[in-house]
This record gives structure tokens, C-alpha cells and sequence, in this order.
């Protein structure tokens, strides 16, 4: 099942590929669909730190973003460097009746979010790709054993 609880705290997990449309819209997998209906509403923010991949977070989940920036100083050179970034493809959207999102035009752009795309669940938001560009870096990014040694260390 999709739907991972912990306590009352739902999450995304796994790959649900599926297609950007011709005027930029996202159909949220079912799989997703069913988490964003059982904790959050209607409201995204739709981000990047790259300009490569897409993050979508349901608005609650980026209002906690936002809660523990606006407790750092306005000089925090990283606070900055990511609200810089955050803002300059962020846009706020809200999902239509069909389940779609709008995504923002520079990101598709920057990103090649068109046609078929990976989406994946990365815990509280979904991450959106172009599927033929993220399969292509797994490819050659191996999985190595420093990997393994770091994710040991962290007790996983």
C-alpha cells in the first residue's frame, strides 16, 4: 500500500511515472492523489533549487519550510542562496477537479519537464522529473560503496 503511516504523518514513496500535457499540467498519480486527499488541500508550491527538478509540496508542508527560515537572520548567506532559488521557480497553484497541477513554465523549461516524467515521493513532497534525463543519472551515478559506508553510519 501506498499510504505510509507514521503516527498520523502520511508519505510519498515510489516512482509513478506518467505525462506533462501539452500546456504544462502534471495528472498527480492516484497513488499520490490518495495522500494529498487523506492530509493536505488543494494548495502547492511548486519549487527548485536547480532549475532540473521539479519539487511539489502540498503548501502545509512548505509553510513548515518557511516557519524555520523566518527564524534565521535575514544575513544568513544560505537562507539567501535558497529563497533566491526557491523564488525564482516557485510558483503557488492550486490542483483542478481533474487532479492536475500546473507547472511552472521557466521550470519545464529549464528542467525539459514534458511528456513522460518521473514522479517521485521523496517523504513530504513529490519530486518531478523528465523520466529519459533521470534515468540517464542513475545510470551513471553509481551507487557506491562510500554510499553505503555513509548510509551505514547514519544507522540505515
Amino acid at each position: 500500500m501506498e499510504l505510509a503511516s507514521v503516527g498520523a504523518l502520511f508519505m510519498f514513496r515510489g516512482n509513478h511515472p506518467t505525462r506533462v500535457d501539452e500546456k504544462g499540467r502534471l495528472k498527480v498519480p492516484a497513488e499520490f492523489k490518495r495522500v494529498i486527499d487523506e492530509k493536505y488541500g488543494q494548495q502547492f508550491y511548486i519549487t527548485s533549487l536547480d532549475g532540473k527538478v521539479a519539487q511539489v509540496y502540498p503548501f502545509e508542508e512548505w509553510e513548515r519550510i518557511e516557519q524555520k527560515l523566518a527564524g534565521l537572520s535575514n544575513f544568513n548567506p544560505t537562507k539567501k542562496k535558497f529563497l533566491d532559488r526557491t523564488n525564482y521557480y516557485g510558483q503557488q497553484v492550486e490542483m483542478d477537479g481533474q487532479g492536475r497541477l500546473l507547472l511552472p513554465q521557466l521550470l519545464r523549461e529549464s528542467g525539459q519537464i514534458k511528456g513522460e516524467v518521473a514522479v517521485l515521493g521523496n517523504l513530504t513532497y513529490l519530486v518531478v522529473r523528465n523520466l529519459e534525463l533521470f534515468k540517464r543519472e542513475i545510470e551513471e551515478e553509481k551507487f557506491t560503496p562510500e554510499d553505503e559506508k555513509t548510509l551505514d553510519e547514519l544507522g540505515i
